[in-house]
């Protein structure tokens, strides 16, 4: 198990059909949102993760991604203030979230394919290993990353105090947490040890604070 490394192509044709919608929806201050009904089959392959403008749909009550190709949601769904219910329901290569959906405090319903999830409970997939700190790219750069190696192209605020991130030094964690109606693995960008520390206790039954790796022993899974 390990992150993905695609890139999202800003260019596709649903990427930017999907920005148009994110507009539309902000403008009318809809409170549903279900983009994905609005693509064609091949539009909806190109979209592999959703735009930094999800942060104006401050409206939005219910977001709907089922059967995605998405491999990563932007920690700005933290700003979506409204949400009460998130449904990626068979989006299967999503394998973990921003830490920043805990910010989303209406949030109490969700449906999200368990089984898929890194650290479940039900099979207990391992967690990719993070990274130590420094070094991140040439200049110390935290705009130009592998998402293969740090889960996201690029970081600029603390996931935890939500101050910008200058780097050279980021601080990984994995955390379990309830999340609506299901326990998602987090993974936190912290500007310091200091926010690190200031994390809540981990999901019971699950692993506190793992760096990941195949070395980390996790609770038996329920299957197992």
């Amino acid at each position: 198990m390990g992150f993905h490394g695609e890139q999202q192509d800003t260019s596709s044709p649903g990427r930017l059909r999907l920005l148009a919608l994110v507009d539309e929806a902000a403008a009318d201050s809809r409170e549903e949102f279900d983009p994905l009904v609005e693509l064609s089959p091949q539009e909806r392959r190109d979209v592999i993760t959703l735009p930094a403008s999800i942060a104006r749909l401050t409206s939005v009550r219910h977001l709907r991604l089922y059967g995605s190709n998405l491999v990563r949601i932007p920690p700005e769904i933290g700003a979506m203030s409204s949400l009460e219910e998130f449904t990626p329901y068979t989006s299967h290569r999503l394998h973990w979230f921003p830490y920043e959906i805990s910010r989303c405090s209406r949030l109490v319903r969700s449906t999200v394919s368990t089984r898929s999830l890194f650290g479940n409970f039900k099979l207990r997939p391992p967690f990719p290993r993070l990274r130590s700190t420094g070094g991140l790219a040439p200049g110390g750069s935290l705009t130009a990353l592998d998402p293969k190696k740090w889960g996201a192209a690029a970081v600029s605020t603390c996931s935890v105090c939500d101050v910008p991130v200058e780097g050279p030094e980021l601080h990984q964690r994995w955390i379990s947490l309830a999340v609506a109606t299901d326990v998602l693995p987090l993974l936190v960008n912290a500007c310091s040890a200091a926010c690190v520390a200031a994390l809540p206790p981990a999901a019971a039954d699950h692993v506190p604070g793992p760096r990941g790796g195949w070395d980390v022993v996790q609770p038996p899974a329920e299957w197992a």
